[in-house]
């Protein structure tokens, strides 16, 4: 019988880990590594492949073809398309320049239309004081306008304006008979004394019909004309009083119903009276025959 032999045991496995294996669980312990393994590897597969499928020019295309047709059906969809323009706050000759300055041609899509500029080129019209445009509901874009008023007819080199109570050219006219319930003024510096100018209209009185325009002479003081042809030569200063007085005196003594062709007001002291042509020739002869007799 042989004798047994000693079993040697049998060996233990290690329960330590690696030291690889170690550094991972380390690392898995971290917030920041672990979330860098379940979220940002992911995704950086993922953007490689896109990037991967991206890089051909008929991909790039067709995500192109697909944004735009998108977009577009959106944007042409009924509640988003204008059908109709309304202009609020203007006569029908403004109006007429608004539709000519906004050639729009409906329907038009609402994201198609760049209504702060809009608003700008409307507002840059002579007759325009201020603007503003919004969509209303039911496809219709409101323009509504704050039109200058002309308070006068101002006689430019290049003809016959409307003139507003700043001083703003609002448009021409052909005719003054277009707008005769309007004072006429002319001359340089008429503009920039229009106040002044027509504060003399204001004052005319019974004289006003016969008035056919003031005039700025030398842009330091006025001539009022009337329909005779009669000139009123006014002062630099106060010229408003001197006027008056000229209105009393032909109240008083029809002084403009006589052959005057100039009352000259330029004096303060002293008034001067300029006699017509005709009324020159016959004084002379008056005292002609007065010598001879």
């Amino acid at each position: 019988m042989q004798p047994l032999r000693a079993q040697r045991p049998a060996s233990r496995r290690d329960p330590a880990p690696s030291r690889m294996r170690y550094r991972y669980q380390r690392l898995m312990l971290t917030p920041g590594f672990r979330k860098l393994v379940k979220v940002g590897v992911p995704m950086l597969v993922v953007a490689g492949l896109i990037a991967g499928w991206m890089a051909r020019e008929p991909n790039r295309q067709m995500i192109t073809d697909t944004y735009n047709a998108t977009k577009s059906r959106i944007q042409q969809r009924d509640e988003f398309m204008v059908k109709v323009m309304t202009i609020d706050g203007a006569d029908d000759t403004l109006a007429s320049d608004i539709r000519t300055v906004l050639p729009l041609e409906f329907p038009a899509s609402n994201f198609d239309l760049d209504l702060e500029e809009m608003r700008q080129v409307v507002a840059a019209l002579p007759a325009v004081a201020d603007a503003t445009l919004r969509v209303r509901p039911g496809g219709i874009l409101q323009v509504h306008v704050t039109q200058r008023i002309p308070v006068a007819v101002f006689r430019a080199p290049a003809g016959l304006k409307l003139i507003d109570a700043s001083g703003v050219l609002i448009r021409n006219i052909i005719v003054r008979a277009n707008r005769s319930d309007l004072p006429l003024i002319t001359g340089d510096g008429a503009r920039e004394a229009l106040a002044e100018g027509l504060e003399i209209y204001a004052s005319a009185g019974p004289l006003a019909p016969r008035m056919r325009g003031v005039v700025r002479m030398g842009e330091r003081r006025w001539d009022v004309i009337l329909d005779t042809g009669q000139r009123i030569l006014l002062p630099t200063n106060n010229p408003i009083a001197a006027f008056e007085r000229v209105v009393a005196l032909n109240q008083a003594q029809d002084l403009l119903e006589r052959d005057v062709a100039v009352v000259d007001m330029r004096n303060p002291t002293r008034s001067t009276l300029r006699l017509n042509e005709q009324a020159v020739a016959n004084l002379r002869q008056i005292n002609a025959d007065q010598e001879q007799e």
